[in-house]
C-alpha cells in the first residue's frame, strides 16, 4: 500500500499502520501522538498543494 500511495504522490512518512486493540487506550494516544509528530515535521503535502490558476 506504501509504495502504491507513494506512486500517485504521497510521502510514505504520511502513512502509518498499527494495530491497536479498543482496550488500548494509552497506545492509540501515544501512536496517534508520534504520527501527528511526524507528519507536522514533513511539513504541507508537496503534492497536494492547489495551485492558482494563471490568467492569460
Amino acid at each position: 500500500m506504501k509504495g502504491l500511495l507513494e506512486h500517485v504522490g504521497v510521502e510514505p512518512g504520511r502513512l502509518h499502520f498499527s494495530w491497536i486493540s479498543s482496550a488500548e487506550a494509552t497506545k492509540f494516544v501515544d501512536v496517534a501522538n508520534t504520527v501527528a509528530k511526524e507528519v507536522k515535521a514533513l511539513g504541507p503535502a508537496r503534492y497536494f498543494i492547489k495551485k492558482r490558476a494563471e490568467v492569460a
